[in-house]
C-alpha cells in the first residue's frame, strides 16, 4: 500500500517505489489493463510498472505535465538536470576545442596539461568539467577563454572571426547560405548549425534558432519543452530559422514501436527499418509479463520526407500495434 496525492499517476507510483523504477518506466498496468502513464490513479489501483532495463533509458519531459507528487517532479527535473550539464560539458569542451584550433594553439598538449585547470581555479570553477558547462550553458564565451590561455601562455595571438552576434548585428547582412545542417539561418551568412538533440527537428516541422555563446545556433522544434523557457529568458537570442529545400543532409529521429511480444520480433523490425534504408544507431527493448514489448530505436535518415512511409511499414509488422516518433527526449 503506497499513498499518493490525488491525481497521482502510475509516474507516482513508480518513483514512489523507488528512483530507479521512475527513471525506467516506460508503460503500466493498473488492475492488470495496460495504461496511459498519465492515467489518474483511484484509492485501490493495483499498478504494475513496465521497466526498460537498458542503461540508456530514462524518463521523458512530458511527464512534468501530468506527475502529481513532489517527489517524482523532483527526481525527473534531476534527471534531466544532470543530463543538461552533460551536455553542456560536452558542446563546452568542443566549442573551446574548435576556437584553439582556430588561433592555432597545440590542442592536444594544452588538454593534456594543467593550463585549463589553472585557468578554471582562476575564474572560480572547482575543475575543468565546471568550466566547460559554464562554456556549454554560455555562462562564459570560448573566445574570452582561449584569450586568457593565449595571455597565460605567453602566445601570439591571432586575428579571429568575427563572432555570431557581430554577424547578426552588424551593419552590413549576407544573403542567406546553406548549411550542410538542412537549415537555413535568416538573415546570416555561413554559421555553424546544430540540430537539438532534445526535440530532434527534421523537415517538415516547425522550427525556431537559439544562438548559443561558442557554438553557433541550435535549431529547435517550435514546440519543444525548452523553446518556452528560452524565449521567456533569453528572448533576444532567438533567430528566425527555415528549412532547406535543396539540402542533403543527416537527421537523427527517435520513435517508440508497441507490439505483442514474439519470437523474431526485435529482428523484423530491424530489418524493415534496414530496408527503408535507414542507419540505426540504438536500439532498447522492454517487455512487460502480458507480453507487450516496447522499443525505442534512434537511426539517422538522409530523406525526412520518407519518414512516414518508414512508420507506415513498421506498423504492418505482425503485432505491431502503435508507432510514433518521439520528439522530446
Amino acid at each position: 500500500m503506497i499513498a499518493l496525492p490525488e491525481g497521482s499517476t502510475p509516474v507516482d507510483f513508480a518513483y514512489a517505489v523507488h528512483t530507479e523504477v521512475g527513471n525506467h518506466c516506460v508503460g503500466a498496468k493498473v488492475n492488470g489493463k495496460l495504461v496511459s502513464l498519465a492515467l489518474p490513479l483511484v484509492n485501490g489501483d493495483v499498478i504494475e510498472v513496465v521497466l526498460n532495463k537498458s542503461e540508456n533509458s530514462g524518463p521523458n519531459r512530458d511527464w512534468l505535465a501530468f506527475a502529481k507528487s513532489p517527489r517524482a517532479r523532483s527526481k525527473i527535473k534531476a534527471w534531466f538536470s544532470k543530463e543538461r550539464r552533460e551536455e553542456a560539458i560536452d558542446a563546452g569542451k568542443e566549442s573551446i576545442a574548435r576556437q584553439m584550433r582556430k588561433v592555432g594553439l597545440p590542442l592536444q598538449k594544452i588538454l593534456a596539461g594543467h593550463a585549463l585547470l589553472e585557468l578554471a581555479h582562476e575564474m572560480r570553477y572547482p575543475d575543468i568539467e565546471s568550466l566547460y558547462a559554464a562554456v556549454g550553458d554560455g555562462h562564459v564565451s570560448s573566445t574570452s577563454i582561449i584569450e586568457k590561455l593565449v595571455s597565460a601562455l605567453g602566445l601570439d595571438d591571432h586575428h579571429e572571426e568575427p563572432a555570431l552576434e557581430n554577424l547578426i548585428s552588424g551593419a552590413t547582412i549576407h544573403a542567406p547560405k546553406r548549411s550542410a545542417s538542412g537549415v537555413i539561418v535568416e538573415g546570416v551568412g555561413e554559421v555553424l548549425i546544430k540540430l537539438a538533440r532534445c526535440c530532434t527537428p527534421v523537415p517538415g516541422d516547425a522550427i525556431t534558432g537559439f544562438i548559443t555563446k561558442g557554438s553557433g545556433v541550435s535549431i529547435h522544434r517550435v514546440d519543444c519543452i525548452n523553446v518556452a523557457d528560452l524565449e521567456l529568458n533569453q528572448g533576444d537570442r532567438m533567430v528566425g530559422v527555415k528549412w532547406d529545400p535543396n539540402a542533403k543532409s543527416i537527421y537523427l529521429v527517435n520513435i517508440q514501436v508497441e507490439a505483442l511480444d514474439r519470437a523474431r520480433l526485435l529482428s523484423d523490425v530491424t530489418r524493415t527499418l534496414s530496408d527503408q534504408h535507414v542507419n540505426i544507431l540504438s536500439a532498447a527493448v522492454s517487455t512487460s509479463r502480458d507480453r507487450v514489448a516496447i522499443s525505442r530505436f534512434s537511426f539517422e535518415m538522409a530523406d525526412a520526407t520518407h519518414l512516414d512511409a518508414i512508420l507506415t511499414a513498421v506498423r504492418n509488422i505482425e503485432g505491431v500495434y502503435d508507432v510514433s516518433r518521439v520528439t522530446n527526449n
